[in-house]
């Protein structure tokens, strides 16, 4: 099918393209940028005018809560609600049932997710079997079956020189891991950052050195075996700094951090609506502004939703009892746009940050908009507003936002070339 889009800002960050002119699609490329190639004519055409088109964006942790979450979320409905938000490429975690730990999961996951034909999905592996911090999965197996890099979440190994030993496995077929810093000690039983808002509330708190302390000792480990790291999930101002001196001192380590925690803080949770129940925790506003801070710099190179649907019931007990996580994919795109309208982040340096940086972070091939290149494409109109939660299609509804008017609206995702959502 041959398609041309007409009279878009074109932004692709990882070239420096800022221009408004066309872009022709065939056989699932871009093929030309600027005026069609010879002999080139469109079957259909989307006038553009008014609309920014940007590489689809890249979310580095949505939970499809398939296969064993049936009543959270499908395949189906979470890469629909991640294409509605601008998503072209998604990584999916490995905390599925039974655990994505071996290479039937995630040809079970990959050939729904081609079924499904909303987004391109890719699978993180397990880096322990069954998560359990004990024994290493079977990664070259999982890298050969699909599974782009390979993390423990926040299940941590209890045993460093097991975990020492996993990072040098993965150094060795420069296979990627990706940390969730949490000291599980430090951690544990807690529900709330620590702090005068934990404290008036009576919330058990969750120190920040839960995750300066984890940090710390998680760069040294990647500094003594030489893995290729991602960070994910940050939540406070020291760690940004930790991963700062890394980058200073040569390591090639990346980090992301969850859309939420550049917007929301501790004081959020000041009502006790478990919608603010997350993990690790919603922190201060300095922390914020730091996390804020290393964005703008690209210290932290993406941002990502964190996608945690939950059915109603998991959000409807008192707030302690209640299951942590955001439904927020839906919503990536707008969400995100607030932080332009704020004025903390320039256009072209969002969008890097949802495409290319996010991409780099895990050698995917997607981010970019370039002739030659997969036409994965966000129209989207800077100008209009969403509604959030006015249409919604996200088995989760746990989602703070609902009811928000949020900047932007995405008009069409294309997934090589073919639309997969229009609004």
């Amino acid at each position: 099918m041959k398609l041309s889009i007409l009279g878009a800002r074109v932004i692709d960050p990882a070239s420096g393209l800022d221009q408004v002119t066309d872009i022709h699609i065939e056989a699932c490329k871009v093929v030309a940028l600027g005026a069609a190639p010879a002999g080139f004519v469109a079957v259909d055409t989307i006038d553009a005018k008014g609309l920014v088109a940007a590489p689809g964006l890249v979310d580095l942790n949505v939970a499809l809560r398939e296969p064993g979450y049936s009543r959270k979320g499908s395949i189906v409905s979470e890469t629909r609600a991640a294409a509605a938000g601008g998503v072209t490429s998604l990584c999916c975690p490995p905390k599925t049932k039974p655990v994505l730990d071996t290479s039937a999961v995630a040809e079970l996951i990959l050939d729904r997710a081609r079924e499904a034909g909303n987004t391109k999905v890719f699978p993180i592996g397990a880096l322990s079997k069954g998560l359990d911090g004990e024994q290493l999965a079977e990664l070259v197996a999982l890298r050969d079956a699909g599974c782009v890099a390979f993390g423990n979440g926040l299940e941590s190994f209890r045993n460093t020189r097991t975990l020492c030993r996993a990072l040098d496995y993965a150094a060795t077929f420069d296979l990627t891991v990706i940390f969730n810093s949490q000291d599980h000690d430090l951690a544990e039983g807690g529900l709330a950052h620590e702090g005068p808002t934990a404290s008036f509330l009576g919330l058990p708190g969750i120190p920040e050195s839960a995750e300066t302390v984890a940090l710390a000792r998680d760069l040294l480990l990647v500094e003594q075996t030489g893995v290729r790291a991602h960070f994910s999930q940050l939540t406070s101002a020291r760690g940004v700094e930790l991963i700062a001196q890394a980058q200073a001192r040569g390591l090639k380590v990346t980090a992301d951090v969850a859309l939420y925690q550049l917007i929301l803080t501790d004081e959020a949770l000041i009502d006790f609506s478990s919608l603010y129940h997350v993990q690790p925790p919603l922190r201060t506003r300095a922390d914020r502004d730091g996390l804020r801070a290393a964005v703008k710099s690209g210290v932290i190179s993406a941002i990502s939703s964190h996608h945690q649907p939950h059915e109603r019931d998991a959000k409807l007990a008192p707030f302690g009892a209640t299951e942590p996580g955001i439904s927020s994919v839906e919503l990536l795109l707008p969400l995100a746009m607030t932080l332009v309208e704020d004025g903390l982040l320039d256009l072209p340096t969002l969008l890097k940050r949802l495409s290319a940086g996010p991409a780099e972070a895990l050698r995917l091939p997607a981010g970019k908009l370039a002739v030659g290149g997969a036409a994965d494409i966000v129209l989207f109109d800077p100008a209009a507003s969403t509604v959030a939660g006015e249409t919604w299609l996200s088995k989760g509804e746990n989602c703070p936002f609902i009811g928000h008017s949020l900047p932007g609206v995405v008009r069409y995702t294309l997934v090589d070339g073919r639309i997969s959502h229009q609004a």
